[in-house]
Order: structure tokens, then C-alpha cells, then sequence
């Protein structure tokens, strides 16, 4: 099978698979909000968000297990990608210890400190579960994910992410039409998780032929410590919202970020699919040094993710606040709807998906170290300026914290890899924002005659599909006067007939 095969099946893989989530992850939250209340739903996204520090392992530390793999594989070279797997296992398992410390010391800060109306045990029980969950998916099959991620096997991992997903959704729908407590929702979830790490095993033992015995002389990883730099300075930035809100703030606010977060998130899935594939195709090209075809597809696919980051977050941005309403039509136990909250959070992850192909790229040309120093800083940034920000305007400040530190990591990466990678002008940056700009503006404007308010589900479909029609057009129109050239070179990447293995 060829790049360009692999490719088109990992992105139709990682779709479905998005979707899949995208709707889990709006069943269970209204079924838990509608029978536990929003201060449950709050203390269990605020717990997610603690544990995300293991699910984001896969963008720092094996971000760099992937980069050390493009190269032995490209050249089928086993033994080499053998004994890299030997030491992200070794690796892992040290971090491992760490875990697992982290996971008791959260038991006792959420069951002692941050809620104990349920019972002390059962608060445990609850972050132990979801804990659970974490570690059996992202320390247990990791290595093999990143094995398959990097040899363009990505549907592999993301059939059985899917399979797991929706098991997990139904047996969690079951158990709380049930009434069920939520202990035990969650502990059957951490069962069900399992089973993807097991099934990933099964997978690699009888599709690649490697030794994971073999002696190192060397370390293979030369960079896994800033890959852990990166990883939690990336989770700092991601979660360091609904922690700030935990700490400083309620936990009815912290389930109404979490609301809005179902939508922005779910979105830069979806807007995440484009990379899915992408970082090992760039990576492959870059270990063979085929610098005028990488710079080719690279400019393709920077203009791809353009255009659906703005048409997608221009209908976010018009359709959020009646989404909203209709998703927590009666709950009455706190206000959901926030209209300047909504406006900058999804400014906030419209200029984090901007920064996908500049991001994927670095990441892929194995420049960790390199960027460290600007991951630490937008961290630092969105902590300091949230909490500055949080005791006089709540979640607009913590929104705005986010939306200043995503701008400023997005603007570096690209001026970083007009330099150090392919050698581009800053400029091609500037005008795509600035067209994205011009688009967003033309688009909002061009949708003021719709009526979204007060609607149904069935209204607000229609109307959504309405002003997603517009955004499309007006999308690929603007663009189309711009970027005549690169839609051209664009068209020819994605149908020529052949294509090199």
C-alpha cells in the first residue's frame, strides 16, 4: 500500500473515529448533567482534566518516539525500530511510577478537598476509575500506538479506539437509565478500556517482526526529555482552565466551561483528522530528504487546514450560544449561557488549529529541543494571565489567558519553520491570517438575517446547515481569488495517479 492509500485510509479512519467521540462525548455529560447534576458533571470534568496529563502523553513524548521511527522504517530496518520501542517501553514504565503517585495524590486532593458530598470512598472510587482508564490506554498499548502512527497504520489504533468508545458509551447510557451510581459507570468504563491496548498487542505480534529483547549500546530516543518538556507544558496549557476554575472558582462554572469545551474540542478533533495521517507522511518525506515534494504538500496542506479552520469555527461561532441553550434546556441550577465567553474560546481554538501544519511539521523534523523554550513560555502565559484575570471576570478571564497564549505559540511556530525547516517566507503566514480574517468577517456578516434563536433541535440543524453552506462557499471563494496556484497543486497531490511507496 502506498503513501498516498495510507494516507486517504488514516484520514477516513480518524473521522469516523472523531465522530464517534464528538457524540459520545455529548450523550454522557447531558445524561450526567440530567441525573446528577451540573456539580457532578463539574467535579468529573475537573477530574478528566487533572488525568489528561496521561492522554497527552501521545503529543509530547510520543511525538518523539515517532520522529526516531519515520527514518528505521522508511529503510526497514527492525532492529532499529525494535530497540526504539525497547526504550519508550522503558521509559514509560519509569513514568509510570509517577503516575501512579499523581493518581493518589489527586484521590486525596478531590475526596478530602474538592468535593466529598457523595462520600469520601465514592469520590475515590471515582477518580480511581477514571484514572484507570488513563493508564491502561496510554501506558499499556502506547508504544504500539506510536508504532503503527508512524508506519501510516493509524486506522489500526482508531478502529479500536472507535470499538471501545462506543461500548463504553452504551453500557454508560444503560447503567444511568438504570440509576446506576456514577462510581460504577465509570469503573465499568475503565473495564471496557482494556480491551484497546490488548487488541493493539495482538495486532503488532502478528504483523511486525520485532525483538524487544535486544541489548542497547545507545539510546535511541535522543530527545525524550524535551518531548516530556513539551508534553507537560502542552498540558498546562490545555487544562490549566478548569483547574484555575477548580481552584479559584466553582464547580458549576467548571461545567459550564466544560459545556463549551465539548464543542471547541470536538471541532479541533475533527480539525485535528488533517494531521492524523499527515505527520508521518511529512516525517517519511523529511527522512528521505525530498525537500521539493515536502514543501509542496506542505504548502497544500497549510492552505487545507486554513480553509476548514475557518469555515468550521465561523459557524461555532454563530451557532454556539443557541447549541448551548437547547443541549442544558432545563437545567436551572446554573446560567450556561455566556455570550462573551463563547466568543473567545472559540477564538481561542480556531488559533490553536491554525497552528496544525506548523506544529505537525516541527514536530515531525524531530525539532524538540529546539522549541522547547516557546512551549514553557505559552504555558506560563495562559497560568499567569488567567489567574490575574479569574477573580474579577471569572471564565472571560481565564478565556482570555488561553486566546492571548495560543495566539503567541502559533505566530512562533511559523516563524520558526520559515528558518530552520523549509526555508519559507514569514510572510505566507501573514496573508493566509489575514485572509482568514477578511473570510470570518464577510461570513458573519452574511448570516445576520438568520433567526437563531429560541429553536429546536430540528431548527437549529437547518439553520446550522444553512450558515455552513455559506461559510463553505464563501470560504472557498476568497480563497479561490488568492490562491489560484496552490488549489491547483492542491487538486493534483490529492488525484494524480501515481504516487512513490
Amino acid at each position: 500500500m502506498n503513501r498516498k492509500k495510507k494516507l486517504v485510509i488514516n484520514t477516513y479512519a480518524a473521522i469516523v473515529q472523531q465522530l464517534i467521540i464528538l457524540v459520545s462525548g455529548f450523550i454522557l455529560p447531558r445524561l450526567i448533567i440530567s441525573h446528577y447534576g451540573s456539580a457532578t458533571n463539574g467535579l468529573i470534568s475537573s477530574i478528566t482534566q487533572f488525568l489528561a496529563f496521561f492522554s497527552m502523553m501521545e503529543m509530547g513524548i510520543g511525538a518523539v518516539v515517532r520522529s526516531s521511527l519515520y527514518k528505521p522504517l522508511s529503510e526497514h530496518d527492525d532492529d532499529q525500530v525494535s530497540r526504539v520501542l525497547i526504550s519508550s517501553q522503558r521509559f514509560f514504565r519509569k513514568l509510570g511510577l509517577f503516575l501512579c503517585a499523581y493518581t493518589i495524590a489527586l484521590i486525596i486532593y478531590f475526596a478530602l478537598v474538592v468535593d466529598h458530598s457523595n462520600g469520601y470512598i465514592a469520590t475515590a472510587i471515582l477518580v480511581g476509575a477514571i484514572a484507570f482508564s488513563s493508564l491502561s490506554t496510554y501506558l499499556f498499548g502506547i508504544v504500539y500506538q506510536q508504532l503503527l502512527n508512524a508506519d501510516q497504520k493509524s486506522y489500526v489504533q482508531l478502529f479500536i479506539s472507535a470499538l471501545t468508545t462506543i461500548l463504553n458509551t452504551g453500557f454508560g447510557v444503560i447503567l444511568i437509565n438504570l440509576d446506576a451510581r456514577i462510581e460504577t459507570v465509570k469503573l465499568l468504563a475503565a473495564i471496557v478500556t482494556l480491551l484497546r491496548p490488548l487488541l493493539l498487542k495482538i495486532y503488532v505480534d502478528r504483523h511486525y517482526s520485532l525483538d524487544l529483547k535486544l541489548k542497547l549500546t545507545e539510546e535511541p530516543i535522543k530527545q525524550k526529555w524535551n518531548g516530556l518538556a513539551q508534553h507537560i507544558a502542552t498540558y498546562v496549557l490545555k487544562h490549566a482552565d478548569t483547574i484555575i476554575l477548580t481552584v479559584f472558582s466553582t464547580l458549576e462554572n467548571v461545567s459550564i466551561y466544560y459545556v463549551y469545551h465539548l464543542v471547541t474540542n470536538g471541532l479541533q478533533q475533527l480539525i485535528e483528522i488533517l494531521s492524523t495521517g499527515m505527520a508521518a507522511l511529512l516525517g517519511n518525506m523529511f527522512a528521505k530528504k525530498e525537500t521539493k515534494k515536502l514543501y509542496d504538500t506542505f504548502e497544500s496542506f497549510e492552505f487545507i487546514v486554513h480553509i476548514f479552520v475557518t469555515a468550521i469555527y465561523s459557524v461555532a461561532g454563530v451557532m454556539i450560544l443557541p447549541f448551548v441553550s437547547i443541549y442544558t434546556r432545563g437545567v436551572t441550577d446554573a446560567n450556561y449561557i455566556v455570550p462573551t465567553f463563547a466568543v473567545l474560546i472559540v477564538l481561542a481554538n480556531a488559533s490553536y488549529c491554525l497552528r496544525i501544519p506548523y506544529h505537525t511539521l516541527v514536530f515531525a523534523a524531530g525539532h524538540f529541543k529546539q522549541t522547547q523554550l516557546s512551549s514553557i513560555l505559552e504555558a506560563s502565559i495562559n497560568v499567569v494571565v488567567s489567574i490575574v484575570l479569574v477573580f474579577h471576570y471569572g471564565m472571560i478571564g481565564v478565556a482570555i489567558g488561553t486566546l492571548v497564549a495560543m495566539l503567541y505559540r502559533t505566530i512562533y511556530l511559523a516563524w520558526y519553520l520559515r528558518a530552520n525547516i523549509l526555508n519559507r517566507p514569514f510572510r505566507h503566514f501573514v496573508q493566509h491570517f489575514v485572509i482568514d480574517i477578511l473570510t470570518v468577517v464577510v461570513i458573519l456578516f452574511s448570516t445576520r438575517w438568520i433567526n437563531i434563536t429560541e429553536t429546536s433541535w430540528t431548527d437549529w440543524m437547518i439553520r446550522a446547515f444553512i450558515v455552513g453552506v455559506i461559510a463553505c462557499a464563501e470560504t472557498l471563494g476568497i480563497n479561490a481569488i488568492f490562491y489560484r496556484r496552490i488549489i491547483k497543486n492542491s487538486i493534483h497531490l490529492l488525484f494524480k495517479k501515481r504516487n512513490p511507496a
